[in-house]
């Protein structure tokens, strides 16, 4: 699994830091940042849940 994030989309809700804080985390400048992009296996429906609900679909999960 590899997760990105669309900076130009992102509009820092924090959703994704609240869902997956392993995964995520809110910047200083208000945007979500991926700190793991390859997260373990036991979190990729965590992961792609948080993907699933980004209200700008900034969240890319995509299999390696």
């Amino acid at each position: 699994m590899n997760v990105v994030i669309d900076r130009d989309l992102c509009i820092g809700c924090g959703i994704c830091e609240q869902s997956c804080p392993e995964t995520f985390r809110m910047g200083e400048d208000g945007l979500a940042y991926v700190i793991e992009s390859d997260p373990p296996v036991e979190e990729y429906s965590d992961v792609q849940g948080c993907a699933e609900m980004c209200p700008t679909a900034a969240i890319a999960v995509t299999a390696e």
